[in-house]
């Protein structure tokens, strides 16, 4: 908790504004009950109306005056609430912003969310508290008993001990609590995701009439969320009874000592006035401290979450002597690379060793699970390998900083991601300073700019979540013109053609040539393959063979079968870099038609 509290540092000064104006607060609280004795024993007592108007006044200016340091105490700590929780948040993105592929996979999606918003909001209610009544409630109590020992020192001895009982009951309480949020914030995060899984695959549910079946997967995880929170409100809520019924207790003993008292001589009935006020503003704030509790309790688990989050070590960092060199020509190298994911031992990539001069385009084959994207992954440093090294321009990537590194870069993934937003605003995330020019033609070589002057607001057109409006195809053109704009030294593409049709792919990978980059393509399309400078094949994490198509076809046994199952005996006639690829598919289907 104490490095989460630390970024309440720079507002220092309100919080002493604040809690100079709550003590403002309390001691004109403290003072009343003796006015009050003043008035009953100076004045009513002695039938002194002089007295009763004199010191009543007192008692109201006395009231104004707290009123006012209660509404600026409000304000001041409502201030410092917000701000800190800016604050966190800012600082929570930031953190989150820096984590590699390996530190998110520590952290759901939904669980980061939850972090970010309730356990954020958590702890500014318990600034909110501390500043307005969490630090007060305590000092009413502790001054409130010692306020009544200057009044009567017999009747103050029940409150001597019943309020210590009653902070020992707290205490134990708040222990219990703690645990008890910290496992209700759990199940808010499965109820988050459980919401966030169902809202983003709404068309595949109802496309399979799978309505039943998530809203019963969302009424458990929401039916366990209601009983955790039940069973830690119903202990709670035990305390606010427990508070009354012992500090009532101490009232009736107070006025039975009192009366016997007053009979005696010993005391006066303002004095024993004194004592019960005194003792009614302490049940007062002891009973707040079931809101406090809960607050502190709900803020302490709340906190321990985010600090899960602001003390993970960023497994990849610029090192304090990298280089600010950016990739300039584009030649990628690996040498003796294997890798495996953080929670797994299994080798995904094993000894890959190659060398891609600067500006050619590779093609990358193979079977699901051979490690292709990863070994693309490794190449914007998304992860770092566990032995060996990935050089660009002769440099070991770990020596380059990644800003410089990445930003000559552009990786378009499997999965395509769009941003709400117009089409421009999405072609422009590649490249924030693109002029309406820049974007036309990033589009126009990704076979896409036709299709966005068909819609009705042309670049203008908004784009719903995830890009729900659009097909498969044209999100994949769209993503890739998203890259091309950024005019990248390293081109990156993970099977980000597998929607586009041969003859629409054939003219992208025709325009891809128009730029000076190094380019390489995950596919699984022979088609897409021949048209690269180069081609490795990947089986099982091991770079089998690499070569052109000719090469592969004829010291490849495996290559052949993949070319063979694809195109039949008919893949020979690629030997004629006349055809093109998808011409070969026409010409093929013409003589099965014939």
């Amino acid at each position: 908790m104490q490095q989460v509290l630390s970024y309440l540092k720079p507002y220092r000064k309100w919080m002493i504004v604040a809690w100079a104006l709550m003590l403002i607060e309390l001691l004109v609280e403290l003072w009343q009950p003796l006015l009050m004795e003043k008035i009953i024993d100076d004045g009513v007592m002695a039938k002194n109306l002089s007295v009763v108007w004199t010191w009543g006044a007192v008692m109201l200016g006395a009231s104004l005056l707290s009123f006012a340091a209660g509404i600026a105490n409000s304000f001041a700590a409502s201030y410092v609430g917000q701000e800190y929780g800016f604050a966190i948040r800012k600082h929570l993105f930031e953190k989150i912003q820096s984590f590699s592929f390996a530190n998110l996979e520590r952290f759901p999606t939904a669980s980061l969310i939850t972090r970010m918003t309730n356990d954020v909001t958590q702890i500014q209610n318990m600034v909110f508290m501390s500043l307005r009544i969490a630090l007060r409630a305590p000092l009413l109590v502790v001054f409130g008993v010692v306020m009544s020992f200057a009044v009567h020192v017999q009747l103050a001895f029940v409150l001597a001990v019943a309020v210590p009982m009653l902070v020992m009951f707290l205490l134990w309480m708040m222990k219990k609590a703690v645990i008890s949020f910290s496992i209700v914030q759990q199940a808010l995060d499965r109820v988050n995701s459980v919401m966030r899984e169902n809202l983003a695959g709404m068309r595949l549910i109802k496309a399979w009439m799978r309505g039943t079946y998530e809203q019963e997967r969302f009424i458990k995880a929401n039916e366990t969320l209601m009983k955790r929170t039940i069973s830690v409100l119903r202990l709670v809520e035990t305390i606010t009874p427990v508070l009354l019924f012992v500090m009532n207790m101490a009232i009736i003993v107070i006025l039975f000592i009192g009366r016997i008292d007053i009979q005696a001589g010993s005391i006066t009935a303002g004095q024993v006035v004194a004592i019960v006020n005194y003792t009614t503003r302490i049940t007062s704030a002891l009973s707040m401290f079931a809101f406090i509790t809960m607050a502190f309790s709900r803020a302490k688990a709340s906190s321990g979450r985010i600090a899960d989050v602001l003390s993970v070590e960023v497994d990849i960092e610029d090192d304090k002597q990298a280089c600010n060199k950016a990739v300039e020509q584009g030649e990628v190298r690996f040498e003796n690379v294997s890798f495996h994911y953080p929670n797994s031992r299994v080798l995904v990539l094993k000894d890959v060793s190659f060398v891609v001069r600067p500006h050619e385009t590779v093609a990358i084959l193979g079977a699901t699970g051979s490690g292709k994207s990863t070994l693309l992954q490794l190449i914007p440093r998304l992860y770092d390998p566990v032995d060996g090294r990935v050089m660009i321009d002769g440099i070991d990537i770990r020596q380059m900083k990644q800003e410089q590194l990445r930003a000559s870069i552009r990786f378009v993934p499997q999965e395509v991601l769009l941003f709400s937003g117009t089409i421009a605003e999405n072609i422009r995330f590649g490249n924030e300073h693109a002029s309406m020019e820049e974007m036309i033609q990033a589009a126009k070589h990704a076979q896409i700019h036709d299709t966005i002057m068909k819609f009705p607001n042309g670049y203008e057109t908004m784009i719903g979540q995830k890009g729900v409006n659009l097909s498969g195809g044209q999100k994949q053109r769209l993503s890739i013109a998203r890259a091309l704009v950024g005019m990248p030294k390293i081109l990156l593409l993970d099977d980000s053609t597998s929607a586009l049709d041969l003859k629409t792919e054939a003219k992208l990978l025709k325009e891809l040539k128009w730029y000076t980059c190094t380019t390489f393509i995950v596919t699984q399309k022979i088609q897409t393959a021949m048209e690269a400078d180069t081609i490795f094949l990947l089986d099982d994490g091991k770079l089998l063979a690499k070569g052109s198509h000719d090469e592969l076809l004829e010291k490849s046994e495996l290559y052949r079968k993949i070319v063979a199952s694809q195109l039949g005996k008919k893949g020979h006639e690629c030997y004629d870099r006349d055809i093109e690829p998808w011409q070969l598919r026409d010409k093929s289907s013409k003589q099965k038609t014939t």
